[in-house]
């Protein structure tokens, strides 16, 4: 399957097929006969998924946890039918997100308010409740065990307030989901890998995420997976990178934040700007006209998460 990546020591990615090819990925850990699902994609990525299971000899039963690193749909959004599909498994989410999953009506109407009515329903579909009894509520330094393979949850708010990363005992490594920013996979040069934060709205909080970088670091992983794309390694330069650049969206909006009715877009413009510089001077695979356009989604989403920060720290 050229959708899945097996980096050894029984984790797997698989390229989810939201959006586009290396976009979104959902990522296993298999422990003898036991497994767990970090994150899920949507809806339509579910048959895929399924099928990733079945084809490395899975049962459904054989499914412990499906642990969300936050509730975004693009992470969460087939956690109810994956749910209804996996019928041992217990769902790990942050406190903050469990009565989301619960009942998935606020997170529905707050990813409308984001990209629109229509597109909310043709990106990610009807939303299915998770039963109460099957959710777990991860704390923070809560363990939890794999055919007795230690997974470590740790609260990473800083991108959202319901993140969290978890932490494998075996290897090392953490898998971060939207905390240590975004590595497209298009901007590799010479297999040198490049990050940059999202700052999505609605929760965007710079300390946090430097606080949640920075803790992340500290446990000194050989690797980190983020959703966008899986794995990266040379975490110190990265972790580096992504202060700078946390640290560049801040200002950005500190000196736009009384631009009044222009300020959505004198924060693109700042983004754009940002993006260009970050891309000339790291070398990224695309350059100028054609990396913006590549980037157009990202630039207008980065720009709303500033706004909200703006707005709710004003």
């Amino acid at each position: 399957m050229d959708y899945v990546t097996d980096y050894g020591e029984g984790i797997f990615a698989i390229d989810s097929g939201f959006g586009r090819p290396l976009l979104d990925a959902v990522h296993l850990i298999v422990e003898g006969e036991r497994a767990a699902l970090i994150d899920t994609a949507t809806n339509s990525c579910a048959p895929r998924l399924m099928e990733v299971l079945g084809t490395l000899g899975l049962h459904p039963e054989q499914i412990d946890y499906i642990i969300l690193t936050h509730i975004h749909l693009d992470h969460a959004g087939a956690a109810g039918k994956l749910m209804q599909l996996l019928p041992q498994a217990k769902l790990v989410v942050h406190p903050r997100g469990a009565r989301h999953m619960i009942d998935p009506g606020k997170l529905l109407a707050g990813t409308i308010a984001v990209y629109g009515s229509a597109a909310t329903q043709r990106m990610y579909g009807e939303l299915l409740p998770v039963p109460r009894e099957r959710i777990i509520e991860a704390q923070h330094e809560q363990t939890i065990s794999l055919n007795g393979r230690e997974l470590l949850l740790l609260d990473t708010p800083g991108h959202a307030r319901h993140h969290i990363g978890i932490r494998d005992a075996r290897t090392g490594h953490i898998f971060s989901g939207d905390t240590f920013g975004m590595c497209y996979r298009e901007l590799d040069r010479d297999g040198r890998r490049f990050v940059f934060p999202t700052t999505t709205p609605v929760q965007f909080d710079p300390p946090a995420l430097h606080r949640s970088i920075t803790m992340l670091t500290e446990y000194r992983p050989a690797a980190i997976y983020v959703t966008h794309f899986s794995q990266v390694t040379e975490v110190p330069r990265l972790a580096a990178d992504l202060h700078r650049l946390i640290d560049a969206h801040a200002e950005l909006g500190m000196r736009e934040r009384n631009s009044g009715a222009a300020r959505h877009e004198r924060l693109m413009a700042g983004i754009t700007a940002i993006l260009l510089e970050e891309a000339a001077q790291q070398g990224w695979a695309l350059q100028g006209e054609t990396m913006l356009r590549f980037m157009k989604m990202d630039v207008e989403l980065n720009a709303q998460g500033l706004g909200a920060w703006l707005d709710a720290s004003s």
